[in-house]
């Protein structure tokens, strides 16, 4: 048996003669779609003087590339099964690339919008592609590990956005932090046309048309209500609209899915409580990160008076804690050493601690860094500890021909977090800010510029410095309870996993003469060589030779004949 798994899958067992040189180019086109989910938050500053633009402008040009991957991730990854993922993965460069190039040189608030909405789509194809190429190419023992590089570089993105804005900023006008990824697109380009081998679902399903419409216009609605919650109020028709919209459009969809032969997403993946509690995890863990990241930017520059490369080069000790912790594989060992659901409650312990340590020790306007950096050190270790672990956890729980469908879901949940973490945790800023001071202007920065005297001015920063941590606090709560809940549904998961497991390694196992032999005696039964087996109990034979024995107690392997006794476990 152990030959036949060689041989039919040697692939499978001996994972890709050049896996890891494909692991390098891959994350480098990884690297680049993620820095752009939080690259702009430091150039927030910038923005808003040089394109006039106000605090709903900022917050679109944010979440218009989170909305659109948030919208097309399922999609992508269903075309990539089907069409082809090195296909997908070298069309999502050309695109991303493009969408960069508009970005750098948009002229109006609008404009890069737009841009960012383009670049979203390209980001799209790559989320998914990037990790369904992982599992492919990588074997079963291998996996857990290529993962964790590819978690590693999924938080290194996130969290050295800030510092490499940071750095183009003080060199440089704002639309350089597009156009650098012109180049590593192109070089990415190239190197997957040449050494990332080809794969796709060899079923070859039927497209999905229907269940892309629908999840693209469920998922863009739902998340576009989301974002538009803090500006227009969360009872406004423009929120409740396209919120209910969305909740429907996704209703049909899921009954779309549980219809069809050969659905875009099989809904039973959502009956195994491992991935359920993965998908918690992972949305909680992404509200986390890009909430805070898009309120620490603004704590740095705005309250602590860093400038856009001090204040990047200060949100460092985040992304360095994950990559020294993961490249020294910790996340790894502490799930060996605690298991999925303990590693996961300890990472998100962490994580909810360091935001609620940046909320309660680095002060407002005379606070220190001091505060800040033992934060940012927590959330980093607690991300090096979870996410590897969620990752893993989603796409173990899904067949490997899917593996674009499992990748496409893992990012929907990451899009769909940080954009819930920016517009939730911005929402409770901006609530408890225009609650202390009573300002008209639409942004801090104007409403430092139309106050009448110094003891206005420090008034309003209070208030922001006072509405930053409350945030921060209200982030840190919700990635706890997010924790918390996924580390009790895998628990749960397990559990039962091992109360069904128990009784098949006792009701069922094979008998040395081929025979199978099911049930329990009230003795110990004793196997022989041509099948036969001897104690006491009572079993019927088959001609196949299996035998069922019926009693209180496990016996011993045991293959019954025909018409004989068995005495089987």
């Amino acid at each position: 048996m152990a030959a036949m798994a060689v041989d039919s899958g040697g692939r499978e067992a001996q994972g890709h003669p050049r896996r890891w040189l494909i692991l390098g180019v891959i994350l480098v086109a990884q690297l680049t779609v993620l820095l752009d989910n939080t690259v702009l938050n430091v150039a927030i500053p910038s923005l808003t003087r040089e394109l006039d633009a106000s605090s709903s402008d900022i917050q679109w040009m944010i979440n218009a590339y989170s909305l659109v991957q948030s919208g097309l991730l399922l999609t992508a990854g269903s075309a990539a099964d089907r069409y082809g993922r090195k296909k997908l993965l070298a069309a999502g460069l050309v695109l991303f690339g493009i969408g960069s190039l508009a970005a750098g040189l948009a002229q109006s608030s609008g404009q890069l919008i737009a841009a960012r909405a383009g670049m979203g789509v390209g980001g799209a194809l790559l989320m998914t592609t990037t990790l369904a190429v992982v599992v492919q190419v990588f074997d079963k023992d291998e996996r857990v590990k290529a993962i964790a590089l590819w978690s590693t570089v999924n938080s290194l993105g996130f969290a050295s956005g800030p510092l490499i804005g940071g750095i183009m900023l003080d060199h440089f006008w704002w639309g350089a932090i597009f156009l650098i990824n012109i180049p590593v697109a192109l070089v990415a380009l190239v190197a997957v046309v040449r050494m990332v081998p080809e794969s796709k679902d060899p079923r070859g399903d039927r497209p999905d048309l229907l269940g892309a419409v629908l999840s693209t216009i469920g998922m863009t609605a739902v998340v576009y209500a989301i974002i538009s919650g803090p500006d227009h109020g969360w009872t406004s028709g423009q929120v409740l609209v396209p919120a209910a919209v969305g909740v429907l459009v996704l209703g049909l969809f899921v009954l779309w899915e549980l219809r069809i032969p050969h659905p875009m997403l099989d809904m039973h993946f959502f009956r195994d409580r491992r991935f359920v509690g993965a998908v918690a995890g992972a949305v909680f863990v992404a509200f986390g990160m890009g909430g805070s990241l898009y309120l620490l930017t603004q704590h740095l520059q705005f309250v602590l008076g860093y400038g856009p490369l001090e204040a990047g080069v200060r949100t460092a000790p985040l992304a360095l804690t994950v990559v020294v912790l993961n490249l020294a594989g910790l996340g790894a060992r502490m799930v060996v050493k605690l298991g999925t659901p303990g590693a996961i409650a300890t990472g998100m312990s962490l994580l909810s601690g360091g935001l609620a340590a940046i909320a309660l020790l680095s002060g407002g306007t005379d606070g220190t860094y001091g505060g800040m950096f033992l934060g940012l050190v927590m959330m980093g270790a607690g991300i090096a500890v979870a996410a590897p672990a969620m990752a893993n956890a989603i796409m173990s729980a899904i067949p490997q021909e899917k593996a674009g469908v499992g990748a496409g879901i893992n990012g929907t949940l990451a899009e769909f977090g940080t954009g819930l973490g920016v517009a939730v945790l911005g929402a409770v800023l901006s609530s408890r800010f225009f609650a202390l001071v009573a300002v008209s202007a639409a942004s801090l920065p104007a409403a430092l510029a139309a106050a009448g005297s110094q003891a206005e001015r420090e008034r309003i920063a209070d208030a922001f410095a006072s509405g930053l941590a409350t945030s921060q606090l209200v982030g840190a709560a919700w990635v706890l309870f997010g924790g918390l809940l996924a580390a009790a549904l895998l628990r749960r998961a397990e559990r039962a996993d091992s109360l069904v497991s128990a009784p098949a390694a006792t009701d069922a196992s094979p008998g040395p003469a081929g025979g199978t032999g099911t049930g329990r005696t009230t003795s110990t039964g004793t196997a022989t060589p041509a099948g036969t087996s001897t104690g006491t109990g009572t079993g019927t034979g088959a001609p196949a030779g299996t035998g069922t024995g019926v009693g209180t107690a496990p016996g011993t392997d045991g293959a019954a004949r025909e018409g004989g006794a068995a005495q089987a476990p």
